[in-house]
């Protein structure tokens, strides 16, 4: 089986799901809870949980939350490759679930942010394995240069390459020009229907996919409960996979992680795109039942 690297955001997420809607300037009964996160160490979370041989490059401050985070990758079976940064803290988000089950987040990226090129362990880089960027990296100006150290370190050692784009609004903040230029030589390109438009303009999932093969040999934009596509440019259409039924929905937080974790080892298997689709939206729903980002073991 194809190793993975992933390179990304290590957070603990500080989850805060109203029970009535916002009451603006005064309080609201909410559910709060405090676990793992970060798009990156999500992934290489299910991933391990899953069966992959994964190992995860992030960097986490010296304090009780980043020895837990780091404890706990090891304990999902990831080799956590984590730098320890002396005067960052572990990085934070608060998600904000309405009642209605909207999310919004607040985001401390803390030593997440200091993340460099010397943190890259070279012994993970070699032909064979594959390298999965977090979008988050390239987009925050701090961890930059690590992350488009990765992406060249993996293309010389003749690794294949997936990104992520994240998150839509800091994309947007970032530019569509600077991050397609940063990404053009991955293989695979993860997005959600609102990054796509951000990418490319274009209101219509398919289309946007079809501009992005521009790009990138292969793209996947997530279609949230309307489940997902995949398109390449050798294809007149996208080929479309249906959402999962969920029975019960506790918390969408981080489902999009969970979906690139499930598709990514069938993908670099060789399964047609329809059955990595498939993986990928059974893994997402699995999330989604679950509490927060993380699997529960």
């Amino acid at each position: 089986m194809t190793r993975v690297v992933v390179v990304g955001d290590l957070m603990t997420d500080a989850v805060a799901r109203a029970r009535y809607p916002l009451a603006r300037a005064s309080d609201t009964p909410a559910v709060v809870t405090m676990h793992g996160g970060g798009s990156g160490a999500n992934i290489a979370s299910w991933l391990a949980v899953e069966g992959a041989e994964v190992a995860f490059i992030g960097r986490r401050g010296a304090d009780i939350t980043g020895r837990n985070r780091d404890m706990e990758l090891m304990g999902y079976g990831v080799d956590a490759r984590l730098v320890m940064d002396p005067e960052r803290p572990t990085g934070t988000c608060v998600v904000l679930v309405t009642h209605k089950g909207e999310r919004t987040m607040l985001s401390d990226p803390g030593a997440n942010a200091a993340l460099s090129p010397e943190d890259l362990p070279r012994d993970l880089f070699s032909q064979g394995g594959h390298l999965h960027v977090s979008g988050y990296t390239l987009i925050n100006e701090g961890s930059r240069e690590a992350g488009l150290a990765a992406l060249e370190t993996a293309r010389r050692a003749g690794m294949s390459i997936s990104v992520d784009c994240s998150s839509s609004a800091p994309l947007e903040r970032t530019g569509a020009e600077p991050f397609l230029e940063w990404t053009q030589n991955a293989k695979l390109l993860f997005a959600n229907a609102d990054q796509a438009k951000v990418l490319t303009g274009r209101d219509d999932p398919a289309a946007a996919a079809k501009v992005l093969t521009a790009w990138f040999p292969q793209v996947v934009i997530k279609l949230n409960d309307e489940g997902a596509l995949w398109y390449t440019n050798s294809r007149s259409e996208p080929v479309k996979a249906p959402a999962e039924p969920v029975e019960r929905v506790v918390d969408g937080t981080g489902a999009g992680d969970a979906f690139t974790a499930g598709f990514l080892p069938a993908w670099l298997e060789g399964k047609p795109p329809a059955e990595s689709l498939a993986a990928g939206n059974r893994l997402a729903a699995k999330a989604i039942a679950h509490l927060g980002a993380r699997p529960r073991l």
